[in-house]
């Protein structure tokens, strides 16, 4: 199926998150940081990235900036999964739109079971 890069500070929640995929068919790279996911992006290309905002080292939206400034990334594509409201961060104040979010899931309103929907919604 995918390769899906997971990047979660919450071990338990990438854990759990981890067997829905797998169940599914899919291959998941789990990183806590910024540096490296990026270090796992240069050895094996995801298809799609699940990225919390608020991770170790550099902030998701650091992370973001750095990624997409790589232009063999530019198409893969990003589900923000985190626990602020893309209300809360105004979205378009941040520069989102350039950075080609695909789709933002706020945790406390999607469950595991959703999120896994949208990826499969997202892939090829």
């Amino acid at each position: 199926m995918a390769r899906i890069l997971l990047i979660e500070p919450d071990r338990i929640m990438a854990v759990n998150f981890k067997k829905v995929l797998k169940r599914a068919g899919h291959t998941v790279d789990w990183h806590v940081d910024a540096q490296t996911a990026i270090d796992s992006t240069d050895q094996v290309l995801p298809n799609i990235i699940v990225l919390d905002l608020f991770i170790a080292g550099h902030s998701g939206v650091e992370f973001l900036y750095e990624f997409r400034s790589y232009p063999e990334w530019q198409d893969v594509p990003i589900i923000i999964y985190s626990s602020v409201s893309a209300q809360d961060i105004q979205l378009e104040g941040l520069g989102f739109s350039q950075l080609g979010i695909t789709a933002y899931r706020y945790k406390s309103a999607t469950a595991i079971s959703e999120l896994a929907r949208s990826i499969d919604q997202v892939l090829p």
